[in-house]
């Protein structure tokens, strides 16, 4: 009985805590524990690798059948166009993290976690050879800026402004002083 945890499936596991969870007592602060203590166990670093890594890896040619695609009134009609779609869709998942971080009130996560992707999406824009990356401009950047711009909207204290501006100039030059 022991392997059956490791042979049900996310959407089965999911089940399963949400009626731990729904049970309360013990075994719910068990469980909101360990999901806190999954929630803080990252860093700044690998977060900015998988970015690095999501951005860097596309490949060109997704963008040139996405190109070629019939697209409806609003898809894109250049390779260019196309290339930008995809890495807007691929940084999404991390801009929904950082928003998670915020609505389960965790500042300090919160702001770790979005400097990690602002320093993956800088480090895309200055280290990739990526060929994308020559057909997107400064959309990267854009990017980052649009989730700085999100984060500051969301936690207006000057203190952790003041850092994230210090961590900017620090990490990421080219973003210092733009928002």
């Amino acid at each position: 009985m022991t392997e059956l945890t490791g042979k049900i499936t996310p959407e089965q596991a999911l089940a399963v805590v949400e009626r731990l969870c729904a049970r309360g007592g013990d075994i719910r602060d068990a469980v909101v524990a360990e999901a806190t203590s999954l929630l803080t166990e990252f860093s700044l670093e690998d977060t900015a690798d998988e970015v690095f890594d999501a951005l860097d890896l596309i490949d060109i040619q997704d963008c040139r059948d996405l190109a070629r695609l019939p697209a409806p009134d609003d898809g894109p009609t250049s390779v260019e166009e196309a290339a930008g779609d995809i890495i807007e869709e691929d940084l999404q998942p991390f801009f929904d993290q950082v928003e998670r971080y915020h609505d389960l009130g965790m500042p300090v996560e919160e702001a770790r976690y979005c400097q990690g992707v602002v320093l993956g999406i800088y480090r895309f824009g200055e280290e990739s050879e990526a060929e994308i990356k020559d057909l997107v401009g400064d959309l990267p950047l854009d990017c980052a800026d649009d989730l700085l711009n999100a984060w500051r909207r969301r936690n207006p204290d000057k203190a952790a402004i003041v850092q994230m501006e210090a961590f900017l100039t620090e990490r990421c030059p080219k973003l210092a002083g733009r928002g």
